[in-house]
């Protein structure tokens, strides 16, 4: 049951502006802890899957923040988180929560993570934010309603050249799929002004969404790397999808203004980037 009372009457649906100022408050704290932890030896650096794939003490204490005032705020909604969180609802809303997208990043102290937060109702996403805690940066976005940076409205960039595109993009933590994707970019790269790896994959689409960079893409992201990023940048103007169409997910995400959208998805097609961005060993 969702979304409905003992009694079977509806529940009111959830404002996403209401929810959103949640996630922003929440986001703020746990971008405060982080950068607390910045100044301060690591207790512990654990590896996920591969070497590469680094997770800290800090990512646990971010999500930990982050979901403790998710259940106070309101205890019946579904929270899936990047460090383990899993939890049903039975409210209709759902928080997909990354407290640290950018850990490698963060371990050296260079500018590109962030706090993510996106807010789904039954199924639909509905609200995002996106705290870059180094930039100075807070995205926003409700669906229909815009998205924002400080509170200011953010567009996509107006570029329609493909060869004048900065363009972003991100790799896998497996090595000899690095291999693969390095191959890939040799064929894309002269196509285009350069290409741009930050390593955050929320901050990547913000940067599509306010015009820092013209493009994004990138495959085998899990649901919680782009479901605030995807939806600040979707409305921002982008278009927003897998690289055969429909839409995103972890397979494949695209994001370009309209312009760009399909030459950089005939480039990326022609280049094997579906294969290469494989994300299955």
């Amino acid at each position: 049951m969702t979304a409905s009372d003992a009694a079977g009457t509806a529940e009111p649906r959830p404002d996403p502006s209401e929810l959103l100022a949640l996630g922003v408050r929440l986001a703020a704290e746990a971008s405060a802890l982080l950068l607390d932890g910045m100044g301060r030896a690591r207790a512990s650096v654990d590896t996920k899957s591969t070497g590469t794939d680094m997770v800290t003490e800090m990512d646990k204490a971010s999500e930990r923040l982050i979901v403790d005032g998710l259940l106070a705020a309101r205890p019946d909604d579904a929270i899936v988180g990047e460090e383990g969180t899993d939890r049903p609802g039975t409210s209709g809303v759902r928080w997909v929560v990354d407290p640290l997208d950018g850990t490698t990043n963060y371990l050296y102290g260079h500018a590109g993570f962030a706090v993510s937060i996106g807010v789904q109702i039954d199924g639909v996403p509905v609200a995002g934010v996106v705290d870059d805690p180094l930039h100075r940066d807070v995205f926003t976005a409700t669906a229909g309603g815009g998205a924002f940076r400080n509170g200011h409205p953010i567009v996509v960039s107006s570029e329609t050249r493909l060869s004048h595109a900065l363009v972003a993009t991100g790799f896998s933590y497996h090595p000899s799929r690095r291999e693969q994707q390095a191959s890939v970019l040799t064929r894309v790269v002269p196509k285009l002004r350069d290409i741009r790896r930050m390593g955050s994959a929320s901050v990547d689409l913000c940067s599509v969404a306010c015009g820092r960079a013209d493009a994004y893409f990138e495959r085998g992201l899990q649901p919680w790397d782009h479901a605030a990023g995807a939806l600040i940048a979707r409305e921002a103007g982008a278009v927003v999808s897998h690289l055969h169409g429909g839409p995103e997910d972890e397979d494949f995400i695209l994001a370009a203004p309209p312009a760009l959208y399909g030459p950089l998805q005939a480039l990326l097609t022609d280049a094997g980037a579906a294969d290469a961005w494989a994300s299955s060993d």
